[in-house]
C-alpha cells in the first residue's frame, strides 16, 4: 500500500529535536545546590514558552511550612522562563520548590527540586506536586474536546456536502447542521470554564472561581476558545443564508462569494485547534500548523460528509450525489494520508517511540483503525460504482425525432422514477448495501476521532525521548526514591528511604536515611546496599555506603545498563541482629 510505504520512508526522517510539552532545562539555584547566602529569586528555564499561574510556585522551608513568595513572572521578559521572588532572611536548611506551568500546547506540567542555604537539613520537606490533571476534570475536559471535534466535523462536513455534492433535497440536513452548531457552542463553553481547574489540576468546582475564569480569558488557550465562540456567530448567519432558497427549490446553492466566506470560516475554526495543540510548539511550527489545519478540515469533510450521505440515502439521494461525495472523500483521504504521515513523523521521531511510549501505542491503534476505515471506504466505492452502473442501465434512451424547421420542439423523453421505495429491486438492494457500508465507515470514523482526541492530549514520543535524554543544564534529572520498611525486633517497625540520583544508567549518587518507629531519625551500626541486574547477569554491585552522621551515602555507584534492577538493603540494628529487604527498581537509559 502506498501509504504504508510512505510511512516507512518518512517516519524516521531527520530533523532537530522537538518538544510538545515543555521540558525543564535548568533551575537557578541548581537542584541540590548548597548556597552560602539565600537567593533573591528562583528561576526556571524551559524548552519552550510557558504560561504562568498565580500558584505556579510553592516554596517550603525545612520544616515543611510554605514560604511567602513575591510575584511570579518571566525572567527578563523571556517567555520560556518562570521566576518568583523570595523573601529576605531565609534561614539555614533545605528548601523545596514545587512548580507548575502550562506548556505552549496548552498542557500543564509540574515538578519539584531542592536547594540548601548554609548546609543541608537532616530532613527535607516532603512535597507532592500533585497529578498533572485531576481525574474528574480530565475526563470532563476530554469529553468536551471530543464533542468539539465531533461537532466541528458535523458542522463543516455537512455544510461542505450541501455545497459540493448538491443533494436533490437538502432539507434533512438542516437538523445535523443545527445539532453540530449547538454542540460546538456548548463544548466550547465547557472547555472555557473547565480550563482553570484543568490547568491547576483541581476538581471541577474550580470552574466556579470568577478570578480563575478571568485569568483564563486573558491567557492564550482561553483567547483561542473565545475566538472560536466568536466565529460561531458568522457561521450561523452563513448557514441561515445558505438555506434561504426560493420557493420550490429544495437545494441550497451558495454563490461564489458565500462559498468563499464559508470556506474562510471553516479554515478559521480549524486554526483555533491547530494554534492550541501540538502543532503550536516544537519544530517547523508554520508547516505543522498548516498540516494540522488541513488534517482537521479533511477529517470534517469525510466524517461529516459520511453522516450527511447517510441521511441523504435514507430519503431520496440520487446516484450523482453519491458519485460527487466519492470524489470528495477520495481527495480527503489523500490529504489525511499526507498530513497524517507528517504529523506522525513529527510526533514520534524514532521507531522505539512507536512501541515504547503511550503516544506511539495510541498512534498504532489509530493506524489500525484507519486501515479498517479505508477497507470500509473501498467497499462503499464498489457499492457506489455498482449503483451508478445500474442507474445508467435503467436510464431510457433519448430518441432523436426530426422536426421541420420552425416546428414545435421535441417532447421531453420520460424520466426514470426516483430511487425511492418504488425503485427497481436491484437499485434498492444496492442502495441498502451502500447505506450499510457508509454506516460502518461513520462508526469507525467516530472511534478514530476518539483516539485522535486522546492522542492530541498525550505527550508525543519525540518529546518523551528528549526529556529522557536531556539532563537540565546545571541540574540533575529527577531522582528515584524508594522507601523500604523493616522490622526492628520487639522495638517495632522502621523504614529506610533510599534516593538514587538521577536513577539512570551511569554514575549515580546514593543517599539512605533510616527512620525509627516514631518517624524520627534512627542510628544503626551498619547499612549495606547492593544492586543486581538478573536478566543480564550483572552484579551484585556494592554501593559502599558511608555513615555521614544522620544519613548514609555513596558519592558514585555505576549502573551500566538500563533495566529492572534488584536492590538489596541490609540493616544491622544491633551487634547480632540484622534484616535484609529486596526491592525492584527501574533504571532508564
Amino acid at each position: 500500500m502506498p501509504l504504508g510505504a510512505l510511512l516507512v520512508l518518512l517516519l524516521l526522517g531527520g530533523a532537530g529535536p522537538a518538544s510538545a510539552h515543555a521540558a525543564l532545562d535548568s533551575t537557578d539555584p541548581e537542584d541540590g545546590a548548597v548556597l552560602q547566602r539565600a537567593p533573591g529569586h528562583v528561576t526556571l528555564a524551559f524548552s519552550e514558552s510557558v504560561g504562568l499561574r498565580d500558584d505556579s510556585f510553592r516554596v517550603l522551608d525545612p520544616g515543611g511550612h510554605r514560604v511567602r513568595t513575591g510575584d511570579t513572572g518571566h525572567a527578563d521578559g523571556r517567555s520560556e522562563t518562570a521566576r518568583v521572588a523570595l523573601p529576605g532572611g531565609l534561614g539555614e536548611g533545605t528548601y523545596t520548590v514545587a512548580w507548575r506551568v502550562v506548556s505552549a500546547d496548552s498542557h500543564p506540567v509540574s515538578g519539584a527540586f531542592t536547594f540548601s542555604v548554609g548546609k543541608p537539613s537532616t530532613t527535607v520537606a516532603s512535597v507532592d506536586t500533585g497529578p498533572t490533571e485531576d481525574p474528574l476534570t480530565t475526563n470532563l475536559h476530554r469529553i468536551a474536546r471530543y464533542l468539539s471535534y465531533l461537532a466541528a466535523a458535523l458542522l463543516i462536513g455537512t455544510a461542505a456536502f450541501v455545497a459540493l455534492c448538491r443533494p436533490p433535497d437538502a432539507a434533512p440536513l438542516r437538523r445535523p447542521l443545527v445539532a453540530g452548531w449547538w454542540t460546538l457552542l456548548g463544548a466550547t463553553v465547557a472547555l472555557l470554564v473547565l480550563r482553570a481547574p484543568y490547568e491547576a489540576g483541581t476538581g471541577p468546582s474550580g470552574a466556579l472561581d470568577p478570578d480563575a475564569l478571568g485569568d483564563t480569558l486573558t491567557a492564550r488557550p482561553g483567547v483561542l476558545l473565545l475566538i472560536r465562540l466568536a466565529l460561531l456567530g458568522p457561521a450561523a448567519l452563513f448557514l441561515a443564508r445558505m438555506f434561504r432558497t426560493p420557493v420550490g427549490d429544495r437545494h441550497p446553492r451558495p454563490g461564489p462569494l458565500a462559498a468563499t466566506a464559508g470556506g474562510a470560516l471553516a479554515v478559521a475554526l480549524a486554526l483555533t485547534w491547530a494554534a492550541s495543540e501540538h502543532a503550536s510548539a516544537g519544530i517547523q511550527v508554520p508547516a505543522a500548523m498548516t498540516s494540522s489545519t488541513l488534517h482537521l478540515l479533511a477529517t470534517a469533510l469525510w466524517l461529516g460528509g459520511l453522516t450527511a450521505l447517510l441521511l441523504t440515502l435514507r430519503s431520496a439521494g440520487d446516484t450523482a450525489t453519491v458519485a460527487r461525495f466519492s470524489r470528495v472523500a477520495l481527495a480527503s483521504v489523500t490529504v489525511l494520508a499526507v498530513t497524517g504521515v507528517y504529523q506522525s513523523w513529527r510526533g514520534l521521531g524514532s521507531w522505539q517511540a512507536l512501541t515504547g511510549t503511550t503516544y506511539g501505542r495510541l498512534l498504532l491503534a489509530k493506524v489500525v483503525l484507519v486501515a479498517v476505515l479505508l477497507a470500509a471506504a473501498a467497499v462503499s466505492r464498489r457499492w457506489t460504482a455498482a449503483l451508478a452502473a445500474t442507474a445508467a442501465a435503467q436510464e431510457p434512451a433519448r430518441e432523436r425525432v426530426p422536426q421541420p424547421a420552425g416546428g414545435p420542439p421535441a417532447p421531453e423523453p420520460p424520466t426514470a422514477p426516483a430511487d425511492t421505495g418504488g425503485a427497481a429491486p436491484a437499485t434498492a438492494a444496492l442502495r441498502r448495501g451502500l447505506r450499510r457500508s457508509v454506516l460502518a465507515e461513520a462508526v469507525v470514523a467516530a472511534v478514530v476521532l476518539a483516539v485522535t482526541t486522546v492522542l492530541t492530549g498525550t505527550q508525543p514520543g519525540r518529546a518523551v525521548d528528549e526529556a529522557a535524554r536531556t539532563v537540565p543544564a546545571g541540574g540533575v534529572l529527577p531522582a528515584s526514591v524508594t522507601t523500604i520498611p523493616f522490622e526492628i525486633g520487639t522495638a517495632g517497625r522502621g523504614t529506610v528511604q533510599i534516593t538514587l540520583d538521577p536513577g539512570r544508567t551511569g554514575d549515580n549518587a546514593v543517599q539512605a536515611v533510616v527512620f525509627g518507629p516514631d518517624g524520627s531519625l534512627a542510628a544503626v551500626p551498619e547499612l549495606r546496599l547492593s544492586f543486581t541486574l538478573p536478566d543480564q547477569h550483572v552484579g551484585p554491585i556494592d554501593a559502599e555506603l558511608v555513615d555521614r552522621g544522620g544519613y548514609w551515602s555513596a558519592n558514585t555507584v555505576t549502573l551500566p545498563l538500563p533495566g529492572t534492577w534488584t536492590m538489596k538493603t541490609t540493616v544491622r540494628v544491633s551487634e547480632i541482629d540484622q534484616v535484609s529487604e529486596v526491592r525492584r527498581i527501574r533504571v532508564e537509559r
